[in-house]
């Protein structure tokens, strides 16, 4: 377990020219999608067209008994699926690849995508339009335990968390970053408040949060005027197109989430941890270092 953080002058800085951008009325109606997780089948809840993102598709593939395949093709998009509970054959252009719990895979752009199940699975899907074809990549949630570059716990009292780097400096990709975060019951998460808004835009999908369990999620450019301050539960969306971030868990229950960033500029932007800590929480370390690139 690592030390809680101590504050030094070392955090490197997203370039602030330009600034980040202030969201219009119509793009703070677009900041929560709810419920994400309540249906059968294969539905995007989140896409460029409906939302304030810019790059980012977020779904959910849930199958069952009463379904158990689903069919689709990445098109000019790269996607990444991440196996939230059960267990799923994905068959991409003919070749089939098996996914446990919290396992990941990331499918190129122009493939075709089968899913299928023998039992229950709950994937999640993300996606973003890229350029380039770069390669298809499994990634075992078993390797990513053993890395701690990949699986590291930071922050201190009240902010302590866990992270998990799924689709990361693991893999070859163009704008797509993911992976999720588990906080010790009761405590700040995205602790100390950080913004990335030049470089990447962002989503939460809250998960493993069953009732009475919520969180408090906040986005804002000025903690005078917040652009967002509400309550989040399980299966909810919460998008970060620009601003600081931060959230905290109800005492007693572990605020858990994926979280997933598209990159504006296909890979030079693509970077996990470069960031801009809020004036005033910027003395030193902002808890990310583990997953920056080497």
């Amino acid at each position: 377990m690592s030390k809680p953080n101590r504050f030094c002058n070392s955090t490197p800085k997203v370039s602030t020219t330009p600034s980040s951008p202030v969201l219009t009325p119509t793009e703070l109606e677009k900041l929560v999608f709810r419920q994400t997780n309540r249906h059968q089948g294969r539905r995007l809840a989140v896409t460029p067209q409906n939302s304030s993102m810019r790059h980012l598709a977020y779904g959910r593939i849930i199958l069952n008994h009463s379904k158990r395949s689903e069919s689709l093709s990445t098109g000019e998009r790269e996607t990444g699926l991440i196996c939230l509970s059960g267990q799923a054959k994905v068959t991409v252009d003919g070749i089939p690849y098996s996914l446990g719990e919290y396992d990941a895979i990331y499918i190129p752009r122009d493939s075709a995508v089968q899913v299928t199940t023998n039992a229950d699975v709950d994937l999640a899907e993300f996606s973003a339009a890229v350029e380039h074809r770069y390669p298809l990549q499994l990634v075992r949630f078993k390797d990513i335990s053993d890395d701690p570059g990949l699986k590291f716990t930071t922050g201190g009292p009240g902010c302590k968390r866990q992270l998990h780097m799924l689709l990361a400096k693991n893999i070859e990709a163009g704008r797509l970053i993911a992976g999720f975060t588990i906080s010790e019951p009761g405590n700040w998460t995205s602790w100390p408040p950080h913004e990335h808004a030049n470089m990447l835009e962002e989503l939460y999908v809250y998960f493993r949060m069953p009732a009475p369990a919520y969180a408090i999620q906040l986005v804002y450019n000025n903690t005078e005027h917040p652009e967002l301050v509400t309550v989040v539960r399980d299966g909810d969306a919460v998008l970060m197109p620009s601003g600081f971030h931060p959230n905290v868990s109800v005492p007693g229950h572990p605020i858990c989430f994926l979280w997933a960033m598209a990159a504006h500029r296909e890979g030079e932007d693509r970077q996990f941890g470069v960031v801009n800590v809020q004036s005033g929480f910027d003395q030193g370390s902002s808890g990310l270092e583990a997953g920056r690139k080497q």
